[in-house]
């Protein structure tokens, strides 16, 4: 089954890391990803620019309004998420609690039902 592992942090703490704080949480994260790479289970991993750059559409009756900025003012910020292949929720537990180990980052665990495969990952390129 897939599940998201949807990652959730202060923005502010997370923006004000060194590059070298940033470099070393996400290799470690890269050394616990890479089996899941190596079985075939691991989707994209994907980080989200700063909730800045955000735009959320909310309806107001009939009307449908454009803000800027995240939905909901949080202490904690979704700032990005894993695609990945568990054979079951207790695998996709114990996955998500190799992969923040060492962090105070939460993370939300949700199963996932794909309805549209989609082109774009083929588009997609990994970037630092």
């Amino acid at each position: 089954m897939l599940y998201a592992l949807l990652c959730y942090h202060d923005e502010d703490v997370v923006n004000s890391w060194s590059k070298e704080e940033d470099d070393a949480v996400l290799a470690k994260r890269g050394r616990v990803i890479q089996e899941k790479i190596d079985a075939g289970e691991m989707g994209p991993a994907i980080r989200l620019v700063p909730t800045s750059a955000a735009t959320t559409i909310r309806a107001s009756g009939d009307e449908q309004i454009v803000l800027d900025g995240p939905f909901a003012e949080t202490k904690e910020q979704l700032l990005g998420f894993y695609i990945i292949d568990c054979e079951n929720l207790e695998e996709a537990i114990a996955f998500a609690k190799r992969l923040k180990e060492g962090e105070a980052t939460t993370f939300e665990i949700r199963p996932l039902r794909i309805f549209k495969k989609g082109v774009l990952p083929e588009k997609i390129e990994a970037t630092p």
